[in-house]
């Protein structure tokens, strides 16, 4: 958040900012409770409600085809409706129709071809700067299903879980009761590339809880609006 905010700073650009908090201060939507609770499945009405209220035709997303197998399916523009639900429309050709109706939106997803890979390759290339915890640095974690969760108060703990340290990266940076990070002492992007060059599972697939619920996560959480 700190990298951020710093770099809206310097880019003097506006940034607005919807919180899945003031969505269940509001009432729109009831927070789980117990180890297993999860937000990531709120960010869907705070995503719909702010497109709404700020007047958003299209959200850019950064989606890629090898996250997920329901995202290899995904259209570069994917229309919703009213309700956020999608409509497919073909791109032959590459040839994209961005014409909607009032009340429609579009996500757009320019990188969905590209892959985790080609990512940190154009990261490299372009010598981009990234907040430092996509790169290996120590802190608490603990273990759960396989993956490496941060400890911390926003995550409740079985009593066998128990804290330790351990040198870790993470290879996406989303709701921290479903994000885990992977062990790691790849500190530079080359050090990344190579990692990432070597390893046979999927982003989400080895850091995202939240896919592991049924086969058809994913796919159902599109269904009512999420990105």
């Amino acid at each position: 958040i700190a990298f951020r905010d710093r770099r809206v700073a310097e880019l003097g650009e506006r940034l607005v900012v919807a919180s899945v908090q003031d969505s269940i201060d509001r009432g729109r939507v009831v927070e789980q409770t117990g180890p297993r609770a999860s937000r990531n499945q709120l960010q869907t009405t705070t995503l719909l409600d702010a497109m709404q209220e700020h007047g958003f035709d299209a959200a850019i997303g950064g989606a890629r085809r090898d996250e997920e197998r329901s995202r290899a399916k995904e259209r570069i523009f994917s229309f919703r409706d009213d309700f956020g639900q999608r409509a497919q429309r073909p791109e032959l050709w590459s040839l994209y129709n961005g014409r909607i109706q009032k009340g429609e939106q579009v996500r757009v997803f320019p990188i969905s071809n590209w892959t985790e890979l080609d990512v940190w390759q154009y990261v490299a290339r372009e010598q981009l700067e990234l907040p430092s915890i996509y790169f290996a640095h120590e802190r608490e974690v603990f273990e759960r299903d396989g993956m490496l969760y941060a400890a911390s108060g926003v995550i409740e703990r079985y009593e066998h879980e128990v804290p330790f340290r351990e040198s870790v990266r993470f290879r996406t940076v989303g709701d921290m009761s479903c994000t885990g990070g992977v062990r790691s002492h790849a500190a530079t992007i080359p050090e990344v590339v190579a990692e990432i060059a070597s390893t046979r599972v999927t982003e989400r697939g080895e850091t995202r809880a939240d896919d592991r619920v049924s086969e058809a996560a994913m796919e159902d959480r599109k269904r009512v609006g999420y990105f």
